[in-house]
């Protein structure tokens, strides 16, 4: 089967695609034909390893998963002797980044991982975006504890997980202020913010409103510098490990005195969660944003596309 494979690290141009052998499904396996994966964050840190610690999971020399891919949406080509959830035929979508694999023809799926079926009203396009973003912004929402009513500064609100943080603060009744460039402002609007600020013409500090989360879906900004934003005890939370790593030390000290806070909340993959952005997605309230689909052959150029900061949302790979 073809293939997108790095066998190092580095950029865009390690990646290669080459024929490699179809994968079979052990018992409780099921064999997916990739329609549509995405290239997202994730998986540019894990190619390039430009945080040294990712090797930890990775591998320390040299890539153990050489195919890339943590989300996709395919269906069901064969699956084990002891698979009782899914079916040949089956349209079904997941998430994996642990050990990868969409940027392929074929991969295999556990039927007990972050693996379900598709709703028929949405595509593979849709289906294959739903998770990387949407799972990111979901458990820094969480962390940060906001509640209906109160308020919540986006910047990058659209990215892939500030789109997605968007949408799910309006559907959890948070007022949300959301920072972006001027050319995507009634994008953002469309997305339901309640107030839309263009970072190119207005300064996003001098809002007069004050806000119990601060999320900065783009890692851009600083705790020093948004701390006059935050409410009494409000959070930052930002999706980077700040200069120096300074998120992470924030973090660990900051929540011992009273008053403004930053969380960098670990994220857990779960079936709940991934059922529940299937659901708000097949009901319209959720909407993962795309932003331009490339052949497998081309893959090089989307990596390169979503290294380049000007991605809106999520970026596909057309596989089958």
């Amino acid at each position: 089967m073809k293939a997108a494979v790095h066998t190092r690290y580095g950029p865009p141009e390690v990646v290669q695609i080459k024929d490699i052998p179809k994968p079979v499904p052990g018992r409780k396996d099921v064999l997916v034909r990739v329609h549509t994966a995405t290239v997202n964050r994730t998986d540019a840190g894990f190619r390039s390893a430009e945080y040294f610690i990712s090797r930890f999971w990775s591998g320390l020399f040299r890539p153990k998963q050489q195919t890339l891919g943590c989300e996709f949406a395919g269906v069901v080509e064969a699956v084990g002797p002891e698979v009782s959830k899914f079916a040949v035929g089956d349209r079904v979508f997941g998430y994996n980044d642990s050990s990868f694999g969409s940027h392929a023809e074929y991969l295999i799926a556990s039927e007990d991982g972050l693996l379900a079926t598709i709703p028929e009203n949405l595509s593979f396009d849709s289906a294959a975006a739903i998770m990387e973003g949407a799972h990111y912004a979901l458990c820094d929402i969480r962390a940060a504890g906001i509640r209906a009513g109160e308020n919540a500064m986006v910047y990058g609100a659209t990215g892939a997980i500030g789109s997605a943080a968007v949408q799910l603060l309006k559907h959890f009744g948070v007022h949300v202020t959301a920072v972006c460039p001027t050319q995507h402002v009634e994008l953002v609007r469309r997305f339901g913010a309640d107030v839309v600020i263009d970072y190119q013409t207005q300064d996003y500090t001098q809002t007069d409103r004050r806000f119990e989360l601060v999320f900065d879906a783009v890692g851009k900004s600083s705790f020093g510098i948004c701390k006059p934003l935050l409410s009494k005890k409000g959070v930052y939370v930002s999706t980077e490990l700040g200069k120096g790593g300074s998120n992470v030390f924030l973090a660990l000290i900051t929540p011992w005195f009273k008053g403004r806070k930053v969380i960098f909340p670990i994220p857990q993959n779960n079936m709940e969660d991934l059922l529940f952005l299937r659901d708000l997605a097949a009901k319209g309230i959720f909407q993962p944003l795309i932003d331009r689909t490339y052949p497998l052959d081309e893959i090089v150029e989307a990596y390169r596309y979503v290294g380049s900061g000007q991605k809106v949302g999520n970026v596909l790979v057309r596989v089958g």
